[in-house]
C-alpha cells in the first residue's frame, strides 16, 4: 500500500499548481507527452513565459536569448484531460530552486575564485573603492536575459495559464480556490533590515522609531559573530518593541556555501544561535544560497532567495513573488530591489522604481518583501527615501488593504494555507483546516479571454488591520 502510494505520488503533475491555488482535489487533470527531450533547455509556452526543463516540441536552448522554440502548439485537450508537451512539476521546481542556474553565462557561482579573492580583502578595503568594484562586477546585469528584471513572474504565469486551461477544458464557468492572503488582501509586504555593522546596530532604535510612525513593525537580521556584539538586552529591545529578530548568515564573510563541509560546520553554528535568539527565520549574507543545502537550517522559514538576482553577489532568482516549500522550510522569497542596489548600483535616491516594482507584484496579488539596511539609511538624504517608502507601503494598506506583517505571520499563514482544504458543502464550498477564519473563497475564470478572480459573495474581503 505504501509503495502504491509513493507510486502515485511521483505520478503526479499538479503538485505545484494544486499548492499554489488550494484548490479542491480532482481540479487539475494533466498528462505529460512521453517524447520529452533528452536534456533540459530553454522553450516558451505562449508568448513572454520562459520555462526551462524537458519538452516534447523542437529542442530547448542552452541560452534564454533569442528564439526559443515555443511549444503551446502542441497542447492538446482530450474532454477535461490536457495533454502538456512538457512536466509542468518539473518546471517549476527547475524555476523555484535554480536548477537552470548552470546554463547561466554570467559569474556568481558560491566556489568563484574572485570571490573567495574580494572577502579576503573586504576588510581592509575603503567602501569608496568597494563600491567601486562591486559596480565593476555588476556592469553587464542589463544583458542577462532570463530572470527578468526587476521582477520576473514565470512560475505565477506558468500556474495562471494552466489553470485558465484547466477551466476551458472542463467547460467551467469558474474554479474556486483559497485566496493567497488572510481576509482577501490584495496583496502581502514586508520590510526586513540586514543589520551588517556597529552603525547600523546602534541605529536600530531609531529605526524602529521610524517605522513606528507608520504602523509598519519589520525584521531585523542580525550577525551573530564577529562583525559588532550582540548583547541579549539589544534582542530584547527589538522583540519587546513588536519587532522580529532573525540570523544572518554566521560572520558574512562570504564564505558559507564555499564547499558543503564548510557549510555543515557553520550551519550548526547558526543553529545554536537561532536556538538562543529564539529566531525563526534565516537569511545569508549577500543571498547565497544552495538550496539543496538549506534543507540542514533547523528554522522555521529562510528569506535568502530572490526574484531576479540581476543585481546581486550570485544571480539567478526563484521567478515567483509568493513564498514556496523547500522541504519543510519555507523560503519567502526578495522580491524588490535592496536599498543598497538602489543607491549604489543604480544612483537612484527616489523610491520611483520600488513603486513600480509594488505596482507589478500587486497586479499578480504577490508579495513585496524588501531589504533595507540600518546602516545604509543613517545619511539624511537616504533616510527621506526610506521615509518615502513607508509612506508608500502605508497608502498601500490604508487604501489597498495589503497586508503589511512581518515575515513570521506569513510562515505561519503559509503553512495554515498549505493545510486547508476545500469541500463541497451541497452546492456551494468550504474551507475546512486551522486558520480558516481568515481565509477566503475566490474563483478563478476567464473574462475577454483573461484569467480574472472574484470573491464569495457571502464572505468578501473585510476592512484590513494593521498588524
Amino acid at each position: 500500500m505504501e509503495t502504491a502510494r509513493l507510486l502515485l505520488e511521483e505520478s503526479r503533475t499538479d503538485k505545484f499548481i494544486s499548492d499554489y491555488f488550494r484548490c479542491p482535489d480532482g481540479s487539475f487533470n494533466f498528462e505529460v507527452a512521453e517524447n520529452l527531450s533528452d536534456e533540459s533547455g530553454y522553450f516558451k509556452f505562449g508568448p513572454g513565459l520562459t520555462c526551462f526543463g524537458q519538452c516534447s516540441s523542437g529542442k530547448p536552448s542552452h541560452t534564454a536569448k533569442g528564439d526559443l522554440v515555443n511549444v503551446e502548439k502542441d497542447l492538446q485537450i482530450d474532454g477535461s484531460l490536457i495533454r502538456l508537451p512538457f512536466d509542468p512539476d518539473q518546471v517549476v521546481d527547475n524555476l523555484l530552486f535554480e536548477r537552470y542556474w548552470p546554463s547561466l553565462t554570467c559569474p556568481g557561482s558560491s566556489k568563484s575564485l574572485v570571490r573567495k579573492i574580494y572577502y579576503s580583502i573586504r576588510p581592509f578595503m575603503k567602501v569608496a573603492l568597494r563600491k567601486h568594484l562591486q559596480r565593476l562586477y555588476l556592469s553587464k546585469w542589463k544583458s542577462i536575459a532570463f530572470p527578468a528584471w526587476p521582477v520576473d513572474f514565470s512560475v505565477d504565469n506558468l500556474m495562471r495559464r494552466l489553470l485558465a486551461v484547466s477551466i476551458r477544458s472542463q467547460q467551467a464557468k469558474q474554479i474556486p480556490f483559497i485566496w493567497f492572503w488572510p481576509d482577501g488582501a490584495p496583496g502581502c509586504a514586508l520590510v526586513t533590515h540586514d543589520v551588517e555593522t556597529t552603525a547600523g546596530r546602534d541605529f536600530c532604535a531609531q529605526l524602529m522609531d521610524l517605522n513606528d510612525r507608520y504602523g509598519i513593525k519589520s525584521a531585523f537580521q542580525v550577525v551573530p559573530e564577529e562583525r559588532y556584539e550582540v548583547p541579549p538586552s539589544f534582542l530584547e529591545a527589538i522583540r519587546k518593541r513588536e519587532f522580529e529578530v532573525n540570523i544572518h548568515d554566521l560572520n558574512h564573510d562570504g564564505r558559507l556555501l564555499e564547499d558543503r563541509k564548510t557549510f555543515l560546520q557553520r550551519v550548526e553554528q547558526i543553529n545554536r544561535y537561532g536556538r538562543s535568539f529564539c529566531a525563526k527565520g534565516f537569511r545569508s549574507g549577500a543571498l547565497y544560497r544552495n538550496l539543496d543545502w538549506f534543507e540542514e537550517l533547523d528554522f522555521s522559514y529562510d528569506m535568502s532567495v530572490p526574484n531576479a538576482g540581476h543585481l546581486e553577489a550570485q544571480r539567478g532568482g526563484c521567478c515567483t513573488v509568493l513564498p514556496f516549500f523547500n522541504g519543510d522550510l519555507l523560503e519567502i522569497p526578495v522580491t524588490m530591489t535592496q536599498d543598497y542596489s538602489l543607491f549604489n548600483i543604480l544612483k537612484n535616491y527616489s523610491i520611483d522604481q520600488w513603486k513600480k516594482e509594488t505596482a507589478q507584484i500587486m497586479d499578480l496579488h504577490g508579495l513585496m518583501c524588501i531589504i533595507v539596511h540600518p546602516d545604509y539609511i543613517i545619511s539624511e538624504r537616504e533616510r527621506r527615501v526610506y521615509e518615502q517608502l513607508l509612506q508608500h507601503l502605508q497608502s498601500l494598506r490604508d487604501n489597498d488593504r495589503v497586508w503589511i506583517t512581518t515575515p513570521s505571520k506569513v510562515d505561519q499563514w503559509w503553512r495554515d494555507r498549505a493545510q486547508m482544504k476545500l469541500v463541497a458543502d451541497g452546492d456551494r464550498w468550504r474551507i475546512e483546516g486551522v486558520g480558516k477564519e481568515r481565509a477566503r473563497i475566490a474563483y478563478a475564470r476567464i473574462e475577454s479571454g483573461r484569467l480574472v478572480y472574484s470573491f464569495d459573495v457571502n464572505r468578501p474581503p473585510r476592512r484590513f488591520k494593521n498588524e
